[in-house]
């Protein structure tokens, strides 16, 4: 009678820890345990296992102690300039050759936080925090670009964590891997009209490659306040061409992506996850637009919503 009430027992509890789960998250990530958000973020990321391994706080931003410099809004004549451990409180304007900004954090309220000019190259911004101050920026309170490149040559971001800029990165040409882009923060421009917001932006007519892989890029402004893009590929000074973006994870803006437009070329869309934590098809409108599926060199492959449901754009219009 002892085995038959202690086997009774034993069976008894391993129903119970059954019914009540077992008290561990789900393995597949789909029922991942509930915890607080990353501050900064609007909500803990929804689909959280398909979104691990993507640039976040953690893995982003200065690697060493940082020393303030109160620079204001500098300029860099000097070739091979390194900058490294500034904490700047101001911008940099570079009019020189070979700058590597590293390992820095750039408080700015000016029109950019670093712009490379036209006619200089090789600028490269490293495990860097690119942030402005809300209200204090020169567009009627905005702070427009985290780094703008106005050259025609190629510049890196890698390793950054960039929030506030209306459109934070703006080239036409350039490698743009492993950033952690959010927080993205709506203005009205000095005419009263919102401004529009893209983590990733390019204008058209590039001269060279634009290379935009495994970032989190999220956007998430408000369609009603002036959100355009995660990633933004439109021909407003001419055609798009000769652009990689692969690996990312892109959530937010009226379109998630736009994707050049009908006379776009040499475009490669591979294997990026268009996260659903803002709006349910990705953006507010959806996931992308302005695709042109016949351009020469187009390709369209393996991009997913977070639950693993194909992204399949529509026919460019």
């Amino acid at each position: 009678m002892r085995v038959l009430r202690r086997l009774l027992t034993v069976l008894l509890l391993a129903l119970c820890a059954a019914c009540s789960g077992g008290g561990g998250p789900a393995e597949d990530g789909k029922g991942a345990a509930s915890g607080p958000g990353r501050a900064g973020t609007a909500h803990p990321p929804s689909g959280t296992g398909r979104e691990a391994g993507f640039p976040d706080a953690n893995t982003t931003g200065p690697r060493v102690p940082l020393t303030p410099h109160d620079t204001g809004d500098m300029a860099i004549r000097t070739d091979g300039t390194v900058i490294k451990g500034w904490d700047i409180t101001g911008s940099l304007d570079i009019y020189a050759n070979d700058v590597t900004i590293v390992d820095t954090r750039i408080t700015s309220a000016n029109w950019w936080g670093i712009n490379l000019r036209p006619g200089y190259r090789g600028l490269k911004v490293l495990h860097s925090t690119i942030t402005a101050v809300p209200g204090k920026g020169p567009d009627n309170g905005g702070v427009d670009y985290a780094v703008s490149n106005m050259s025609t040559s190629a510049v890196e971001v890698g390793w950054c964590d960039i929030s506030v800029f209306g459109n934070a990165l703006s080239m036409g040409q350039g490698h743009i891997h492993d950033n952690y882009v959010h927080d993205l923060v709506p203005f009205r421009n000095a005419g009263g009209e919102w401004q529009h917001t893209d983590a990733v932006i390019s204008g058209g007519s590039n001269k060279g490659r634009l290379i935009i892989r495994h970032n989190t890029l999220l956007n998430p402004v408000a369609v009603g306040q002036g959100a355009s893009a995660s990633i933004g590929l439109f021909s407003d000074t001419g055609p798009v061409s000769n652009t990689v973006v692969d690996g990312n994870l892109l959530a937010g803006g009226a379109y998630t992506l736009y994707g050049g437009g009908k006379d776009a070329t040499g475009i490669t869309v591979t294997n990026n996850v268009f996260s659903t934590r803002y709006h349910r098809n990705g953006g507010g409108y959806g996931a992308v637009t302005a695709w042109n599926a016949d351009g020469s060199g187009n390709v369209w492959r393996g991009n997913r919503f977070t639950d693993g449901t194909p992204v399949t754009p529509a026919p460019a219009g």
